[in-house]
């Protein structure tokens, strides 16, 4: 049992100071003033001087590791706790990228469950890349029906070089599964969907929008803003109210001016100034996923790797540089992630949700996170690690 007194709470919205007790991994209560009798199964957090949000959502991970574009040696190392909860993360939604042989969806589950049992919540995606989809079960809609930790399919790459220039008939037909398994087992049933830099950009989906029945809330199109013009078509995309995700990365400079990325804060600016709603957008980190660059002809030219540590940088550049309110910013890796994702116990500081809680200085230093009521990280510390760490 957790007693915070005292702190300054965003949940997202802002509460103002309040007190929050939290009792068999759930938030109990959320009120201006808490007193207990005196209980030494009660630890007491004094909030005083700082804030409080709900914990991080990473809605884009590659918790199996990624890369290998440029060969066995370039494959990225799994996740571990020490790569999450020390940057506010609780809950993680993990998928596959360019390699579905190597890596596949039997490991993919085994490392969510994983990751569950080491203290924090954990989801996954069915699919990689390519179409058609490898599953586990061999059917999309049984896979999301049947395996508790699947929620959709992603990541499904288009516009892309390596992707499998899926046509328009394959594309519907996998996100009409992805839809109706969500139906069916009361998951969103959501698409993550890989956008590279080719000049299609975003035409698969403006045309499973335009010409059929399934709606625009069934897509979470990512990497939006790595060039401007797939910004501009993303910006057309979420005036119709879709969902659009930017996806963050520590050596982000927000004081460049790139030849063709927008970085994520400067991009979310844009978004609210043109009056989009603060709903329709998340960011994620790409953690642990290959960050390759190629050169004009399709050559590797180079190789990085993604950090969920990019997530509170991000929030950081979008209060401090852009100008954004916090409780906005902070939408895009709580609220709005279980959302359009379909967590409905996260996302939320609020009485009945999961005890995932952020404590922050009021200059968005991280000093302590709690994952399903447990206190992970103390006063910046890890205090429980994952295994072998």
């Amino acid at each position: 049992m957790l007693l915070i007194k005292n702190i300054e709470v965003y949940a997202p919205e802002y509460l103002g100071t309040k007190d929050i007790f939290v009792a068999g991994g759930k938030i109990c209560r959320v009120a201006d003033s808490l007193e207990f009798p005196i209980d030494p199964e009660i630890e007491v957090v004094d909030g005083k001087n700082f804030i409080a949000t709900p914990g991080f959502i990473d809605n884009h991970v590659h918790i199996l590791g990624g890369g290998g574009e440029g060969g066995f040696a370039m494959r990225t190392p799994e996740v571990t706790l020490s790569d999450l909860t020390p940057f506010g993360v609780t809950t993680v939604v993990g998928l596959l990228g360019t390699d579905g042989i190597a890596r596949e969806m039997t490991s993919l589950i085994a490392k969510t469950k994983s990751l569950k049992e080491q203290g924090i919540s954990a989801y996954c995606m069915t699919g990689s890349y390519q179409i058609p989809v490898r599953t586990l079960t061999g059917d999309i809609i049984k896979d999301i029906m049947m395996v508790d930790e699947i929620i959709g399919v992603g990541e499904i790459a288009i516009s892309d070089h390596r992707s499998s220039q899926p046509s328009f008939g394959d594309f519907k037909k996998l996100v009409s599964d992805a839809r109706v398994g969500g139906m069916l087992s009361g998951k969103a049933g959501i698409v993550d969907v890989h956008l590279g830099t080719g000049k299609k950009r975003m035409e698969l989906i403006e045309r499973v929008v335009n010409e059929t029945e399934i709606p625009i809330t069934q897509f979470l199109p990512t990497h939006v803003s790595r060039s401007k013009k797939l910004f501009e078509r993303a910006l057309d995309f979420a005036k119709l109210g879709g969902t659009i995700d930017f996806t963050g990365n520590e050596n982000n400079d927000y004081d460049k001016e790139y030849k063709s990325k927008v970085v994520p804060a400067k991009a979310i600016k844009r978004m609210l100034d043109e009056g989009i709603s603060d709903d329709l957008f998340t960011i994620s980190s790409d953690g642990q996923g290959s960050l390759p660059r190629f050169d004009a002809d399709g050559k590797l030219i180079g190789m990085g790797i993604g950090k969920s540590s990019c997530l509170i940088k991000e929030i950081r550049d979008c209060v401090t540089r852009a100008d954004i309110p916090l409780e906005v910013a902070i939408k895009g890796i709580t609220s709005n992630p279980a959302r359009i994702l379909c967590l409905k116990n996260k996302g939320r500081i609020e009485e009945g949700k999961d005890a995932d809680i952020c404590i922050m200085t009021k200059d968005l230093q991280i000093d302590t996170v709690i994952a399903m009521g447990k206190v992970m990280v103390r006063h910046g510390d890890m205090v429980v690690k994952g295994y072998f760490e």
